[in-house]
């Protein structure tokens, strides 16, 4: 959205000009990179100001600055394809690698998913109310919320808060806590420990 308020704006003449780090923090895909020199062959951007890089408004310059948003898509491309293949690797192994839920932590020591000494317990009873039968899951979520104190873990800006029904609805039907998680389809054996 801003990428594109900026153009909007350089289409409106408020702007003929754009200063930033190096080319590939302006334009990572071929459409956004496109975009910018149809505005040069236009007119409508005058010029570019990178810290990294210099460019001349000129057909070579124009060719250098292709090429070079071309070798941003590749990094952006092959960074994603190299993620997916550790996540798979890592999935593979028998560890998550998504954000372990509410009653576990990440240990970047051990670098595996180990119970939260805070949660665990208030998470594992609820298990235990719900299938005894004598609750609901709206009735573990107020005992939850007014008794226990149960919060999510609180991370940098978000987190802290109270739990909420829908969380416990989703903790009841979430199979990580059997042992098991689904990553890219596949039911997978977890190394952590179960619930």
């Amino acid at each position: 959205p801003i990428f594109d308020l900026m153009l909007t704006r350089i289409e409106r003449g408020d702007a003929q000009g754009i200063i930033a780090w190096n080319p590939d923090r302006l334009a990572r895909n071929a459409l956004d990179g496109a975009r910018i020199i149809d505005l040069l062959d236009r007119g409508g951007l005058k010029n570019l100001k990178f810290c990294t890089f210099s460019f001349e408004n000129s057909p070579q310059g124009k060719l250098m600055l292709f090429t070079l948003f071309g070798f941003s898509k590749y990094y952006v491309d092959s960074l994603s394809e190299n993620i997916k293949r550790g996540n798979r690797t890592k999935a593979e192994r028998g560890w998550r690698p998504s954000r372990p839920p509410i009653g576990y932590l990440h240990d970047p020591i051990a670098r595996a998913i180990v119970p939260d000494p805070d949660r665990f317990d208030l998470v594992r009873q609820m298990f235990r109310l719900v299938l005894s039968g004598t609750h609901t899951p709206r009735s573990i979520h107020r005992m939850a919320k007014m008794e226990w104190g149960l919060r999510t873990l609180k991370r940098k800006s978000q987190g802290g808060a109270l739990i909420h029904l829908s969380a416990v609805n989703k903790v009841l039907r979430n199979p990580f806590y059997a042992g098991v998680f689904i990553w890219e389809g596949r039911t997978m054996v977890g190394r952590h420990e179960p619930m």
